[in-house]
């Protein structure tokens, strides 16, 4: 017994050291971590959202407008949206001015066709016409230079105060071709009878901007004439026949195999040349044509491997994949014609029977230095007699001793022959396929109207610095019965419909703060959408390469499987609906919301329009009433604007209405003073009712102007309201000098202002907050860190029914950060106990405080830099710890518009083929190389022949388009407060989340003795989605879904194929048509 006595001792003395010592070690452990006393943070939070609820609900005014609108709402009507009805309306609205800008067009088909029709070509014609380069130049003596006579220019503001004729047109002519070709003087001449009908076109419809004629012959005739500017090296490289509008309307969809010949011969300036040739002839097709290309020498080398055996669409992207990969041929063996020729034939039979593709017309473009034969028994197999596919050769090199068998082949197959000597020969040998390919259509004298995907007209560049613009376009044909059947096609005239035209005939204020409308092509490319971002580096407003072939998926990607594309694609009627996750304030916030997408076609053009209107307050619209002498009078108050880009009145039909504003136009059409406005009466009527029930707001702002004792420190700067109509009402609390943010609610500041895309950014944020709460931010800037120093509030106004309660209104104020942030600090000094000692404070060097937005961006810390930041940047563990428990949620965004830093690289020797230098070098040494090659080892003339491009290479950075996948984060909103601990290295760190009453905001208090360093921060960085081998093959093989123009002219059995192109100097002697048959033996 004593000894189980003695060992119970024992074992009890060491529980009690073990009990000890655990308990120390728990004390240091838990000693770290702070515990922050929530009810103090919940006062804190009390105290600092009732002031500055106070502060913005007194200085905005919000609660004055609730109450008017609140006694209106008895004479309010509210309807509902009825989506399916407004989108066929805004079709048909569209249709009609898409109408009167092809009849425009078709008069001009008219006029130049009857002229050339009595024109009688002379050889000998002399013409001073006006040479759009030339005008109003002048010699050292002071006279004007031949072709270049005096040209009155005007400043006109419908072509944004360029410098113009509207009385006539003048002419460009490329650089490369002679000012005073027989063939060009001609066609200026039977063209300036277009001048007239210009002049006629432009008084029917005001709106019309450019209206053009672009010639066969290379000449480009333009109204109202403007004086063209060379660039730096004094080149103006524009050649209409390159354009897609000219391409488009002289030709029909085609599906092309292009063969270029990689054997030894084609070594040196050769290749470079056939690279080039292949380049110029991918210029010239476009989306809706399918290509590939094919490398061969005894063996086939598809440029792109991953496309063996099929054609790609011909969209930007996939053309410059195989420009790139061009780079990479080089040239050996022997060429075997036949192998390739079978691969193409097959490729595009087999093709053709998958229905993808053009479905209309095909060819083989061949470019070579030669072919040993004529390969009839090719072409008896799979082309004749029926010819469906068309052989265009291209003969590469001064040599004619092949010539004869390429040109045979191009006869017999409809197509054309030419030859390339120098690299200043291949566009103009190019372009000649065209010509070909348009015989079918000029025969039938079908006279399609094509229309153009989106793309940016620089010489109107407004103050974004671009104007997106479509192009409606129609081709010329010579009426002359004995020419018929050559099918000869005189050029194709056009004119230019800006993007912002179609945006005019769309009621905003019907489609909702969050709607927006939008259109696409017959691929499914947008014409017009608010996500298309076309131009990057803001301050630079750099093009992106592929802003004109943005895919609708690419921008309403929440639609996974197409379903709302190629609907819309197939021209269908109806309606989609889905959640979606829409980007605000430069891409770092998000709102989640269901939309409900209407669409239908317009007809006589490709396009399909769309509606996105957002569910809840987004469907519903309400009718006001007021008499108009109690609108007119309240629109005559001083601080009464409406949005620029809406539509009120039309000013663009009359010139002396186009320096009106919208709010002088209405005035004047309201008073009777203009009959000839046109002005939406719908809507003039609910801005009228608009301006009645805000206007006592302006009374209640000035009257605390006035105030001296309000408003002492002038912490409020601005005031300011918005109403579902675009009408905005401002008040100014300091004087404009004194605004710490000058750009705000100004054209400079696009989204805070209304405009035709969309609302203010803080009305749409203020319209997804709780009724009665204000929104907080601060603004980004663009600049890397965000230096804003002022705050925004704003807060919705809603007619107060519980099933239909739209937002009519929002109103705000802009006020200084460091006023907003000395309200903060006064209010985080508070506290509770009666002796005001308080436990815990802000200024405590233990704990941090911060105050957050809804989207985790910093309003205020203790340390002024990081205002601004997102909060997870600054602390990491606590964010994810929010994450964690659901007081925040990361919503994973795509952009598939996104630019991204990559390492190219990039030679030494910077050879371009539009570097003269290298050129004429290139030159020299193929010369030389041909008069010696006979005399000289092989591999002395490979060493001789080494590519200009294999030189030294470094690396360098530039940006090229990609996607990305980033994340934007969100507050949950049945989370007021929340406070945790964390586990980090050695301690715990504790916090504290509290929501700031009726606002957006959080006050987070966090212990600053625990450090979790270990804990990465969280970025909102975009990563780069990187796709594999395999992934890029598969997404360079898929295509979706598009539909063809519904015309299609690929043959026609009166055509006249004789004309397939020649040579000069085919005849030649023996021994020099023999030399280059021996030299190509000795080089393979």
């Amino acid at each position: 017994m004593p000894e189980n006595l003695n060992l119970l001792r024992a074992f009890g003395g060491f529980f009690f050291i073990f009990w000890t010592a655990f308990n120390t070690a728990l004390v240091d452990v838990v000693g770290s971590e702070q515990q922050i006393p929530l009810s103090v943070v919940k006062l804190w939070a009390s105290a600092f959202g009732g002031e500055i609820k106070s502060i913005a609900a007194k200085y905005s005014g919000s609660q004055l407008l609730q109450k008017k609108y609140k006694e209106y709402e008895k004479d309010v009507a509210i309807e509902e949206i009825d989506g399916l009805q407004l989108v066929k309306k805004l079709a048909k609205n569209m249709e009609e001015m898409f109408h009167k800008k092809s009849e425009a067009v078709r008069r001009l088909v008219e006029a130049a066709e009857d002229a050339y029709l009595k024109h009688e070509f002379d050889a000998d014609l002399q013409y001073e016409y006006f040479n759009a380069v030339l005008i109003n130049e002048r010699d050292e003596e002071g006279n004007y230079l031949e072709l270049g006579k005096e040209f009155i220019l005007v400043p006109n503001d419908h072509f944004n105060n360029l410098p113009v004729n509207i009385s006539l047109s003048d002419v460009q002519v490329p650089t490369n071709m002679y000012n005073k070709d027989p063939a060009i003087v001609n066609g200026v001449y039977w063209s300036e009878s277009l001048n007239k009908v210009f002049v006629d076109n432009f008084d029917r419809d005001p709106s019309l901007i450019w209206q053009y004629f672009g010639s066969a012959k290379g000449f480009f005739r333009q109204y109202p004439g403007i004086k063209w500017e060379p660039d730096e090296n004094g080149v103006i490289a524009f050649d209409c026949r390159n354009r897609k509008w000219y391409i488009q309307a002289a030709t029909s969809p085609k599906d092309v195999v292009i063969l270029v010949d990689v054997s030894g011969s084609m070594k040196g300036l050769r290749l470079t040349i056939a690279k080039q040739t292949v380049s110029s002839i991918l210029d010239t097709l476009g989306d809706d044509d399918f290509f590939n290309i094919i490398a061969y020498n005894e063996e086939l080398h598809y440029v792109e491997p991953c496309l063996n055996g099929t054609l790609v669409q011909a969209d930007r992207a996939n053309k410059e994949h195989f420009r790139e990969h061009l780079d990479k041929l080089f040239a050996k063996g022997i060429g075997m014609l036949d192998i390739a020729l079978n691969e193409a034939f097959n490729m595009l039979n087999e093709f053709n029977h998958t229905g993808q593709g053009s479905i209309c017309s095909q060819a083989i473009m061949l470019i070579t230095d030669g072919a040993v034969d004529t390969y009839d028994t090719i072409f008896a197999k799979y082309n004749w007699p029926d010819r469906k596919v068309r052989i265009f050769t291209y003969l590469i090199g001064r040599e004619a001793a092949f010539a004869d068998n390429l040109k045979w082949m191009a006869c017999a197959n409809k197509g054309f022959f030419t030859q390339i000597s120098t690299l200043a020969d291949v566009q103009e040998n190019v372009m000649e396929y065209l010509h070909v390919l348009s015989r079918p259509k000029v025969i039938d004298q079908e006279h399609d109207v094509v229309w153009t995907e989106a793309y940016i007209d620089s010489t109107l560049a407004d103050d974004q610095g671009l104007v997106l613009m479509t192009t409606v376009a129609m081709p010329v044909f010579s009426k002359q019965n004995e020419t018929r059947s050559k099918g000869i096609l005189l050029g194709v005239v056009g004119t230019d419909v800006p993007v912002k035209e179609l945006l005019k005939t769309i009621p905003k204020y019907k489609l909702g703060i969050h709607g927006y409308a939008f259109a696409i092509t017959n691929n499914g490319y947008i014409l017009t959408h608010p996500e298309l971002r076309p131009l990057y580096e803001e301050g630079k407003k750099r093009r992106k390469p592929n802003y004109s072939s943005v895919d609708l998926s690419e921008v309403e990607w929440e639609d996974r499987d197409d379903v709302l594309r190629n609907a819309m694609v197939n021209r269908k009627t109806g309606k989609f609906s889905m959640e979606v996750k829409k980007t605000v304030d430069k891409g770092k916030r998000v709102l989640v919301m269901t939309n409900d997408y209407y669409y239908t076609d317009i007809k006589g053009t490709p396009f399909s329009l769309g509606v996105a209107l957002s569910r809840g307050h987004g469907k519903y619209f309400f009718r006001g009433n007021v008499t108009v002498e109690e609108g007119l009078h309240d629109l005559e108050h001083p601080d009464v604007s409406l949005a620029d880009e809406w539509s009120y009145c039309n000013t663009d039909l009359h010139p002396e209405h186009r320096q009106m504003t919208q709010l002088e136009a209405i005035k004047r059409y309201l008073t009777g003073k203009e009959p000839l406005l046109q002005c939406d009466k719908e809507l003039i009527q609910e801005v009228l009712f608009d301006a009645v029930v805000s206007a006592p707001i302006e009374a209640y702002w000035t009257s605390l102007a006035l105030n001296k004792s309000e408003n002492s420190d002038k912490g409020v700067e601005v005031a300011f309201l918005g109403t579902r109509t675009g009408l905005s009402r401002i008040n100014l609390f300091v004087g404009p000098e004194q605004l710490t943010n000058q750009d705000f609610l100004t054209a400079e500041d696009k989204e805070n202002i209304f405009n035709a895309d969309h609302f203010p950014l803080w009305y749409r944020r203020a319209a997804e907050q709780i009724p009665g709460s204000f929104v907080y931010s601060i603004p980004f800037s663009t600049e890397t860190a965000n230096k804003s120093n002022v705050v925004t509030a704003s807060t919705a106004i809603q007619l107060l029914d519980d099933r239909k309660s739209p937002v009519v209104a929002a109103v705000g104020i802009q006020m200084k950060l460091e006023f907003f942030q000395r309200k903060f600090w006064t209010a985080s000094r508070q506290c509770a106990s009666l002796d005001g000692r308080c436990a815990i404070s802000c200024d405590d060097e233990t704990i941090n405080c911060y105050l957050i937005d809804n989207n985790g961006f910093i309003l205020v810390s203790e340390d002024y830099q990081q205002t601004g930041y997102f909060f997870g940047e600054v602390e990491g563990a606590v964010m994810n710890k929010l994450l964690t428990m659901g007081s925040f949620k990361r919503v994973t965004l795509y952009d598939y518009q996104a630019m991204c830093r990559t390492n190219k690289e990039s030679s030494d020797s910077a050879h371009s083929l539009l570097d003269p230098y290298n050129a004429f070098f290139a030159a020299v040494k193929w010369i030389m190389t041909e008069l010696v090659l006979f005399l000289v080892e092989f591999n002395l003339c490979s060493w001789w022949h080494s590519d200009l491009t294999a030189k030294a290479q470094r690396l360098k950075q530039t940006l090229e388009p990609c996607d990305t996948e980033y994340p934007a984060f969100v507050s949950e909103r049945t989370i007021k407060e929340t406070m945790g601990n964390i586990a980090c290295d050695d301690c715990f760190k504790s916090f504290v989340i509290q929501q700031i009453p009726s606002s957006n905001l959080f006050m987070v208090v966090v212990d600053n003795e625990c450090f979790c360093d270990s804990v990465p921060p969280i970025t909102m960085a975009p990563i780069e989605i990187r796709y594999n081998e395999s992934l890029k093959c598969e997404r360079l093989k898929s295509q979706k879904i598009r539909r063809r123009p519904e015309s299609c002219h690929g043959f026609h059995p009166e055509e006249n194929a004789r004309e397939c192109g020649g040579v000069s100097g085919l005849s030649a002697k023996p021994s020099l048509v023999l030399l280059p048959l021996l030299l190509t033996i000795f080089s393979r």
